[in-house]
């Protein structure tokens, strides 16, 4: 089991986007594994995408209402009707806020071989799907908070009310 360090805000890696995978080879196998391991370990996770381990592919874990897999290069199509529930994220630790999103998710990409992979959520999954997504393409749920959720947010991280893991 290799559980990865989780980069926390702050960190370049979590605000650059994600380089498309190309090769479908063992090196990747291997992230995808380090990914579920680093998943699996973490309290109170619903996925982890390569950037928080430090890695620039476009890769994500999950485990989310009873589903458990991964995502490689994935796109997404959002429903129409909306969620407003709280969220958190490993790299933000210990900071939750209601965090609107859709609540139904179809994200498509490639699994770990290279072979067509789509998943379909609603609730918790879709929320889940969006977030690891957002990771991807260097965004933090706290960019899509509004009015005065994200300025207290915002506030919360400059003062450094998250709790920075050590490691």
């Amino acid at each position: 089991m290799t559980m990865r360090p989780i980069r926390i805000i702050g960190d370049p890696v979590l605000r650059t986007p994600a380089a498309p995978v190309t090769s479908f080879d063992a090196d990747l196998r291997a992230l995808v594994a380090d990914l579920m391991d680093t998943l699996l370990g973490a309290p109170g996770r619903a996925g982890v995408a390569a950037p928080q381990i430090g890695v620039s592919a476009q890769v994500f874990v999950y485990d989310a209402d009873g589903h458990r897999g991964h995502l490689i290069n994935p796109t997404l199509e959002l429903g129409d009707d909306r969620q407003d529930d709280d969220e958190g994220c490993l790299s933000i630790p210990g900071l939750y806020f209601p965090t609107p999103r859709a609540m139904r998710a179809t994200a498509r990409g490639m699994d770990q071989h290279g072979q067509p992979l789509t998943i379909t959520g609603t609730g918790f999954l879709a929320r889940a799907l969006q977030h690891e997504t957002d990771h991807l393409a260097g965004r933090l749920y706290v960019d899509t908070l509004r009015g005065e959720t994200r300025r207290r947010a915002l506030r919360e991280v400059r003062a450094g009310h998250y709790a920075p893991r050590s490691g």
